[in-house]
């Protein structure tokens, strides 16, 4: 699936009807410039978002950038990263956990538990949050992930990032941020585009820093 501008311009006028305080953030933002990646690998959208897991995103993009040097340019299929020895995954960047989930999620696709991109579609996001966070190391953000930049879900709200609560304690003038179920009762009303209130809190955390400084998944 792929958000088109009259689907992120209707969810941004619905939420600022919801919400006038992320009006606010939407009013400063103006368009949604929420991104689908061009990506048609469940695989490799899940061995991106290990990568970027408890890391800025420039930081990911580096260790990606070194992993795909050891393939011509581009990321490993799972036999190629089954073949890469643990020194030479660390020298990458990649911490001993991620190896391991990267060593998992690469055999689980070779026997066929991972599903393709057509196959992907046929599920719904809870369906696949359950069948993906069966291997170790993927939980529900990395799935979620998964879910809004590679497959175009409209409606869904990653509780546990550090970002969207930030954004949404600066978005409501709070001194502490939500929990994650806290979050998840707080935005219920702006289902069905949970997804593009998400992108509007991550803005909203990241407005008041230098360009350089912000999260390239969201400029």
């Amino acid at each position: 699936m792929r958000i088109n501008k009259e689907q992120l311009e209707k969810a941004a006028a619905f939420l600022c009807d919801i919400d006038k305080d992320l009006a606010l953030v939407i009013e400063r933002e103006q368009t949604c410039r929420l991104q689908i990646k061009n990506e048609t690998s469940i695989y490799h959208a899940l061995l991106k978002a290990i990568a970027g897991q408890q890391l800025h995103a420039k930081a990911a993009e580096a260790i990606l950038s070194r992993l795909k040097s050891y393939n011509d340019g581009e990321l490993p299929t799972p036999e190629q990263l089954l073949s890469h020895d643990e020194l030479k995954l660390r020298a990458c960047g990649f911490s001993s956990r991620k190896i391991t989930s990267l060593y998992h999620l690469s055999q689980a696709t070779i026997k066929g538990m991972v599903p393709t991109y057509d196959q992907a579609q046929l599920l719904s996001d809870q369906e696949l949050i359950d069948l993906l966070t069966q291997l170790p190391g993927i939980g529900p953000w990395t799935v979620e992930m998964v879910l809004i930049f590679t497959l175009g879900r409209l409606d869904v709200m990653p509780i546990n990032d550090f970002g969207i609560r930030e954004g949404w304690k600066i978005c409501k003038g709070l001194t502490t941020q939500p929990t994650p179920k806290q979050l998840k009762e707080l935005t219920r009303c702006w289902s069905p585009y949970r997804s593009v209130g998400a992108w509007y809190l991550w803005r909203a955390a990241e407005q008041k820093k230098p360009v350089n400084k912000q999260n390239p998944l969201t400029l």
